[in-house]
């Protein structure tokens, strides 16, 4: 594929370990993740500062204190003032926005070198008043005296008091993922055993990854004080279940028919994760790694009511039409895992040819994803899922797999909230 821009690299990721909420980080922010990932990222791959031309981080959960996560992160992990920073939102696709934002400003000739990634800790959801307490407090600062007051207590009532917790569910539809999850397995032919397989497949997969060695060189040890205790491995996955226990559990979302239920699900996750990306000739110049490179990227948006997560098959297959390859020419696939069932309903979906025909105005089907090229070291399901972190920890995995795979192309594919989906390719020079 011809292209007039200046080529990009990937040179390499870290990550923190990706914990439960309310585990370990228990006590930490946005701030204070994106400040680890950060500082190991620039630690472990010995980067000058000096060369760090951008910033720029993904984030879901603002907690409100650090709405710039990115420049405050950056500052606490001692990264020079004069690096400009800044943060982008677009739910669970942030990182990869943030990583497609430097591209582009490298592949334009606006900066040499950006790192970039995400952040989020669902251990620090903000809690906010209902609007008429909200209205009332504003009001408050602009009190007098004792009568001021007493005039904002008129026709307040005690549910006026009580806290409004942010609803993981999309704004336009009100709906769950997990209710939106278990439509979208109905119309996809995906059932309950098929999502508990793949669930299964997911822990078993990352502890094998853990058990090889495979993730040392992307996950970093952190200390928390005040103990300052190593955490070294991800907390979440559980590669000794068995079906019969996933089987047992009861649907989480639409009782009491559903098949979505917290064991093939991702889980609320905290955890940060960064990479560097480098115009080739700055990374030669450097001496740094120029093995894989960017090749393309792309967004889809679609309907949230009813195509909520088929992000992925939409963006893989406006990637593939751009590019010209093929499922076949992939060698390495990483797709995130919200749910099994949102993974599986997308690969049907790219092997249906009334599907790629209605929705995606393609004369025939895309064709199967091979199984044994997805996720084969684990995915959300079992490594977690920091909204703002994911498509980090996706395209560091997915580069060290085609250097370990010795693959061509690998395909990265994410669904986000309000109907939105993420797939970038990258290449692997022969």
């Amino acid at each position: 594929m011809e292209s007039n821009y200046r080529p990009v690299v990937l040179v390499d990721g870290r990550r923190t370990p990706f914990l439960r909420a309310s585990t370990d980080y228990h006590d930490l922010g946005n701030y204070d993740l994106a400040r680890l990932a950060l500082l190991g990222l620039r630690q472990t791959l010995n980067l000058n500062l000096t060369d760090i031309d951008y910033v720029i981080m993904g984030n879901v959960i603002s907690n409100g204190i650090n709405p710039n996560v990115a420049r405050d992160g950056m500052l606490g992990a001692g990264y020079l003032p004069a690096t400009p920073a800044f943060t982008v939102s677009q739910a669970c696709i942030s990182a990869n926005r943030a990583f497609t934002s430097g591209a582009d400003l490298i592949r334009t000739g606006q900066a040499d070198m950006v790192v970039a990634g995400g952040v989020d800790s669902m251990s620090d959801v903000p809690i906010m008043f209902k609007k008429p307490m909200r209205k009332r407090l504003m009001a408050a600062q602009r009190a007098k005296g004792p009568g001021d007051y007493l005039k904002l207590l008129k026709g307040m009532s005690l549910s006026d008091l009580g806290p409004q917790v942010p609803a993981i569910a999309e704004f336009s539809t009100g709906l769950s993922m997990g209710q939106d999850t278990d439509r979208l397995v109905a119309r996809f032919g995906v059932g309950r055993v098929d999502q508990d397989e793949f669930a299964l497949r997911s822990h078993q997969l990352a502890g094998k990854a853990w058990e090889d060695g495979l993730f040392d060189d992307e996950v970093l040890t952190v200390q928390i004080p005040p103990k300052f205790a190593p955490i070294s491995q991800d907390n979440g996955i559980r590669p000794d279940s068995t079906m019969e226990q996933l089987a047992k559990l009861k649907p989480a979302f639409v009782r009491p028919h559903g098949t979505i239920t917290a064991a093939n699900a991702s889980y609320l996750t905290d955890g940060a994760a960064a990479v560097v990306a480098m115009s080739e000739e700055k990374a030669k110049a450097l001496g740094m790694s120029t093995e894989v490179r960017l090749l393309e990227y792309t967004y889809s948006g679609t309907n949230p009511d009813g195509d909520l997560l088929m992000g992925p098959a939409h963006a893989s297959a406006k990637l593939l039409q751009r590019t010209g390859l093929t499922l076949s020419d992939i060698d390495v696939f990483e797709f995130h895992e919200a749910f099994a069932g949102q993974v599986l309903a997308n690969l049907n979906a790219l092997d249906t040819a009334a599907f790629c025909k209605a929705d995606l105005g393609l004369s025939k089907k895309i064709g199967r994803v091979p199984v044994g090229k997805l996720n084969i070291h684990g995915g959300s399901v079992s490594i977690g899922h920091p909204f703002g972190a994911t498509g980090a920890r996706l395209l560091t995995t997915a580069r060290n797999r085609l250097i370990r795979e010795d693959g061509r192309y690998a395909l990265i594919a994410a669904c986000a909230a309000g109907g939105l989906g993420s797939a970038i390719i990258l290449e692997r020079s022969k």
